[in-house]
C-alpha cells in the first residue's frame, strides 16, 4: 500500500540539463558571433570612411598652405607633389589633384616616395590559389560589403575628374564622399576636398582607398562569424548524436522489447534494463519493466485461478457422481440417506464455490473500473475501529488502534474496498480471539509503504497451514 506523500523524490535530471545546456550554448555561440561580427561590420567601413575624410582635409589645408599661387589662384604642381608623395605614400591612400577646371594635376600612383615600393596583384599561378580566389569573389559577390546596400560601380576617370560626382561637389566648395565598388566587387572609398584659401577654391583633391582594404577585414571578420557558425553547428551535431544516443537508440529498444511482449511468442520477455541511468529514460526503463512484471503476473493470476477453480469444482463433483452411482445399488434406507446427505453437502458446496467465483470475477471488474482516490488511512482505521467498539461485542472483546503515521498519510486506492479488507480481518480477529480479549489495528509508515496489521490473542493459524492459508478458496 503506497503512502502518497511518500513520493519517488524526482533526481535531478541529467537528460534535461545536458538538453537545455547544449541548446543554450549553441544559442549563446550564435549569438556572441553576430554581435561580434555585426557590430564591428557595422562602424567598420564608416569609420574607415571618416578616418579618410579627416586625413584629406589635413592634406588639402597643408596644399592650400604651401603648394598654391596667390596670383594665379592655381596649384604649384612642384610643391604639391612631393607633399602628396611624403603625406599619402605611407597611408596606402590613392591622391589625385584636379584644378578649378576638373582636369587632372597629379596621381599619386605616378608617384613613388622613397623606399616605398608600389605592388600591384597578379592573378594567382597555381590552381588552388586560383580555387581561393574564385570562393573569396564568390563570397564577395554574394555577401558584399555593405550586404543590404546596392553600391554604384567604380571607373577611372582618366583626366576629367568632374565625371566624380564628389569632385564637382568639392569644386563648388563642398566636402563630398562616396562608396564604390570596382570591377573584383571590392569596396573604394573616396573623399573629395576643397583646396580653399582666404575662401578661394584654387583646386580639389581627390583621396581614395585601393580596393579590398577593407574587404580584407570585413573578410576576416566575417571568416570569424564563420568559425563561430561552424562551432555551432559541430556542436549542434555533437548534440544531435548525444541524444541520438541516449533518447532515441534506448526508445527504440525498450519499443523492441514492448513489441516482443506484445506477440507474446517467446515466454516471458525482459526489457533492457536501464535502471542505472539517473534520467528519464531510467525512469521509463524501471516503469515497463515493472508493468510487464505485473501483466505476466496477471497472466499467472487468472491460470492459476482457472486452475483453483477446476480443482475445487472436480472435488466435489467426482464425490458427487460416486454418491449417485452408489445411490442406484443401495438396498436400504440407511445407506439412501446418507447418500443423500452426501449429495446435498457435495451440492453446497458446489453452489458456494460458484458463489465464491462470480463474487472474485466481479470484484476484479469492479476494481479494473474504478478510480483510485486519496485515502486518508488515519480518519479511515480510525472510524472502522470507532464503530467496532460503538456495538458491544457478546465475549466483550475490545479493538484498540495503534498508529505511527504521519499526519497527512494518503494512500492511493479505493475507500470502500479497503474498509472491506480491515473489516474482515478484524471480524476474523474477533471470531478467533479468547472473551475479554483485545484485537490491535496498528498502522505505520515504512519509506513508501504503509503497513496494516491485525492481531489478535486467540490461538493463531496452525504452522502447517501458515501457506495454505493464502490459497484461494481455503477453508478451515
Amino acid at each position: 500500500m503506497t503512502i502518497f506523500n511518500y513520493t519517488r523524490p524526482t533526481p535531478h535530471s541529467r537528460l534535461r540539463r545536458l538538453i537545455i545546456i547544449i541548446n543554450i550554448v549553441t544559442f549563446l555561440l550564435l549569438i556572441a558571433g553576430v554581435f561580434a561580427v555585426q557590430s564591428s561590420r557595422e562602424g567598420l567601413v564608416d569609420e574607415r570612411l571618416t578616418g579618410v575624410e579627416e586625413q584629406a582635409r589635413i592634406v588639402a589645408n597643408t596644399l592650400a598652405e604651401y603648394a598654391t599661387a596667390s596670383d594665379t589662384r592655381s596649384i604649384n604642381v612642384d610643391d604639391a607633389a612631393p607633399l602628396l608623395r611624403e603625406l599619402l605614400a605611407p597611408t596606402r591612400l590613392r591622391g589625385r589633384l584636379y584644378d578649378t577646371d576638373g582636369q587632372l594635376v597629379i596621381d599619386t600612383r605616378n608617384l613613388l616616395a622613397r623606399n616605398i615600393v608600389q605592388t600591384m596583384e597578379l592573378p594567382p599561378i597555381d590552381g588552388w590559389s586560383r580555387f581561393k580566389q574564385a570562393v573569396a569573389h564568390v563570397y564577395d559577390n554574394i555577401i558584399g560589403v555593405r550586404p543590404f546596400v546596392k553600391l554604384a560601380p567604380y571607373f577611372e576617370a582618366g583626366k576629367n575628374g568632374k565625371v566624380y560626382s564628389e569632385v564637382d561637389k568639392a569644386l563648388e566648395g563642398d566636402t563630398s564622399t562616396a562608396e564604390r565598388v570596382d570591377e573584383q566587387n571590392k569596396l573604394v572609398l573616396s573623399v573629395a576636398v576643397p583646396i580653399q584659401r582666404f575662401r578661394a577654391i584654387y583646386g580639389v583633391l581627390f583621396v581614395s582607398t585601393e580596393g579590398g582594404d577593407i574587404d580584407d577585414i570585413l573578410r576576416q571578420e566575417r571568416a570569424t562569424l564563420i568559425m563561430y557558425f561552424l562551432l555551432a553547428f559541430a556542436v549542434m551535431l555533437v548534440s544531435g548524436l548525444i541524444l541520438s544516443g541516449t533518447i532515441a537508440e534506448p526508445m527504440r529498444k525498450l519499443a523492441e522489447a514492448a513489441d516482443r511482449v506484445r506477440r507474446g511468442r517467446t515466454g516471458r520477455e525482459t526489457l533492457p534494463d536501464m535502471s542505472y541511468r539517473n534520467d528519464e529514460i531510467g525512469d521509463l526503463s524501471q516503469s515497463l519493466s515493472s508493468m510487464t512484471h505485473a501483466l505476466y503476473d496477471r497472466i499467472d493470476a487468472i491460470e492459476s485461478f482457472a486452475a483453483d477453480v477446476a480443482h475445487e469444482l472436480k472435488t466435489p463433483l467426482t464425490s458427487l457422481k460416486s454418491a449417485v452411482e452408489m445411490f442406484s445399488r443401495a438396498t436400504d434406507d440407511k445407506s439412501r440417506a446418507r447418500l443423500l446427505e452426501i449429495i446435498r453437502a457435495d451440492v453446497k458446496r458446489i453452489d458456494r464455490l460458484i458463489t465464491d467465483i462470480s463474487d472474485a470475477s466481479r470484484l476484479d471488474a469492479e476494481l479494473s473500473r474504478e478510480t483510485s482516490e486519496l485515502v486518508d488511512l488515519s480518519r479511515l482505521l480510525e472510524t472502522i475501529v470507532e464503530v467496532y467498539n460503538l456495538t458491544e461485542h457478546p465475549r466483550g472483546v475490545k479493538a484498540v488502534l495503534d498508529l505511527h503515521l504521519p499526519p497527512d498519510a494518503l494512500v492511493i486506492g479505493r475507500n470502500e474496498r479497503l474498509g472491506q479488507i480491515v473489516r474482515n480481518l478484524i471480524d476474523n480477529a474477533l471470531s478467533f480471539s479468547r472473551d475479554g480479549g483485545i484485537v490491535t489495528v496498528s498502522a505505520r509508515a515504512e519509506y513508501l509503504l504503509a503497513r496494516i496489521m491485525v492481531e489478535d490473542e486467540g490461538p493463531g493459524i496452525p504452522s502447517d497451514n501458515l501457506e495454505t492459508v493464502f490459497e484461494r478458496f481455503y477453508t478451515e
